[in-house]
């Protein structure tokens, strides 16, 4: 699982091991480990009609409805997207997206992301 976090955005990319674990289990966690801290991120179904973020005990918590994930696995739905009021007249834009390999050349296993629609 991989996160993006870029002003008041925040994006979590999922292998697809990691999209069906989520479908079957209902909840992802990994952390990142910082020496005398570590930040954690993760991702669970939730019963809610909308996606929700959260950010307590320096980890990110994605919420996503349940009915969004069924059948994600198999399906051609690429992620999906929401935004979070945060009361001050701003919002919070959230995404999770099956991770597709890249097009260019990388060091890191690719081998359990999705096959990129541009080379299909």
């Amino acid at each position: 699982m991989k996160i993006r976090i870029q002003r008041n955005s925040v994006r979590f990319r999922l292998s697809k091991t990691e999209v069906s674990i989520l479908e079957s289990e209902g909840y992802l966690e990994e952390t990142t480990d910082f020496g005398s801290a570590q930040l954690g991120y993760a991702v669970q179904k939730t019963r809610a009609a909308e996606m929700t973020a959260r950010f307590e005990q320096n980890k990110v918590t994605l919420e996503v409805p349940a009915e969004w994930l069924e059948g994600w696995a198999a399906n051609n739905t690429v992620g999906f997207e929401g935004n979070m009021p945060l009361g001050d007249g701003t919002s919070l834009l959230m995404l999770i997206e099956k991770d597709f390999k890249c097009l260019d050349n990388v060091t890191e296993d690719q081998s359990d992301n999705y096959e990129n629609p541009k080379t299909c």
